[in-house]
């Protein structure tokens, strides 16, 4: 894989963009850019999944209504 290439710089609307060649696409669809001197760096933004989310949060110690109660058993239903 190449390390440097050459690519040319467009006007889109009011912003500056470029092209990312294919084998320097980035994963996702965000990205993080900062600028260091002359050097545009641009990192993937990483969004942890939703297991890795849910790991962060705090257990509930509430108790949840029976939302069955009151309800007819399935065999009484009629159609």
């Amino acid at each position: 894989m190449q390390t440097e290439r050459r690519v040319r710089l467009f006007k889109n609307g009011r912003s500056q963009a470029l092209r990312i060649p294919k084998d320097f696409e980035l994963p996702g669809d965000e990205a993080v850019i900062r600028k260091e001197g002359a050097l545009l760096i641009v990192k993937p933004l990483k969004h942890p999944s939703l297991l890795a989310l849910l790991a962060t949060l705090e257990p509930l110690d509430e108790d949840f209504p029976d939302v069955d109660e009151g309800l007819m058993p399935p065999n009484d239903i009629e159609l």
